[in-house]
């Protein structure tokens, strides 16, 4: 989904000094976007949180996608805290898609929903997200993967799919409808990752196979599945990392870096947690201004474990993604009028 984000410069991601004391910008899950010369992000929060940017460091509140949560979203999943998950964002033909994720920790109570907007600036008078529903559901002991962690890529025949999944069994690819707010008839369903699951454990639980968040960039001929294996949202406790396989196909195989299928477990590392940063995860890539950055949270140890924005250059050695270990340290942000 690298043709989201136009264009900024190169400077505008160099670590500023004055940013070092500031208040960082704390999101799970982001995602962007971009209008004008403003950028946004997306992310999980109290009717999925905005974020906004001319420089990708000087960060301000946007409000919310949802004053207050989805109509159905009880009904969907009774123990809903009233925290959306996960979103991703397109636009095509002038509207905006933000698709998100209804649920409860740990279990396959789950929704992924669509709403739209034509404009992203909230000063604008047509500024409205319109809720366009459900798009896929999990109901538990039914089905063994979990609908939540959507994203959206184009196929290079201009079709979409959505890519999603967390834990059971693994991340799935199903393809959208022309309008993108429904499953494409007839429908078309692959498996694209799987971690080993203890088969005695009862098909309602999540199981021991940690995975989750993909995310697929096309780039060098490849399609690249970026994933996160391990856990989140534990604070110091957390292990999370982000894992990558490649593919010509858009439906796969992915295979890691020695030709391991990621429907087998492969995934070849990208970036993981250190003494600064315990864990990191959830992330999306763009290309920007002719480059290539991974967009993710990492939790700051020395700031007990809160997740952090992060925006790291990636560099690509014999077609597999680099992100340097120190440029977690060289990347900060700083929110503003929180």
């Amino acid at each position: 989904m690298n043709h989201r984000i136009s264009s900024i410069t190169a400077a505008a991601l160099m670590l500023c000094s004055s940013l070092t004391q500031a208040k960082q910008l704390e999101v799970h899950d982001p995602v962007l976007a971009k209008a004008g010369d403003v950028y946004y992000v997306f992310s999980t929060g109290p009717g999925i949180s905005i974020y906004q940017s001319k420089d990708l460091h000087n960060w301000q509140p946007g409000g919310r996608v949802f004053a207050t949560e989805p109509s159905w979203a009880k009904a969907i999943a009774p123990g809903f805290d009233g925290h959306l998950w996960a979103p991703d964002i397109i636009e095509k033909d002038g509207v905006f898609y933000l698709y998100y994720s209804v649920s409860a920790f740990g279990k396959n109570t789950s929704a992924i929903g669509v709403a739209t907007n034509k404009t992203l600036d909230p000063t604008a008078n047509n500024y409205q997200w319109q809720d366009q529903g459900i798009v896929l559901q999990s109901v538990p002991e039914r089905d063994h993967w979990n609908a939540i962690d959507p994203a959206i890529i184009r196929d290079e025949n201009g079709d979409y799919w959505m890519s999603f999944g967390s834990f059971w069994e693994g991340l799935k690819l199903v393809k959208l409808d022309k309008n993108l707010t429904r499953l494409a008839e007839p429908q078309q369903w692959h498996s694209i990752a799987k971690r080993p699951r203890n088969p005695a454990l009862p098909d309602g639980e999540p199981g021991d196979g940690a995975i989750e968040a993909p995310y697929i960039f096309h780039k060098n001929g490849y399609y690249y599945l970026f994933v996160s294996f391990d856990k989140c949202c534990r604070g110091k406790d957390s292990d999370y990392k982000i894992m990558v396989g490649r593919s010509k196909s858009l439906t796969g195989p992915y295979v890691d870096k020695t030709g391991k299928s990621m429907l087998q477990g492969g995934g070849s590392l990208v970036l993981k947690g250190d003494k600064d940063w315990v864990a990191l995860g959830h992330n999306a890539a763009y290309s920007i201004d002719g480059k290539d950055y991974l967009v993710f949270h990492a939790y700051e140890t020395a700031d007990k474990a809160l997740q952090k924005l992060k925006v790291l250059p990636i560099t690509w050695q014999d077609d597999w993604p680099v992100v340097q270990q120190k440029a977690l340290n060289q990347y900060r942000t700083r929110l503003i009028n929180p």
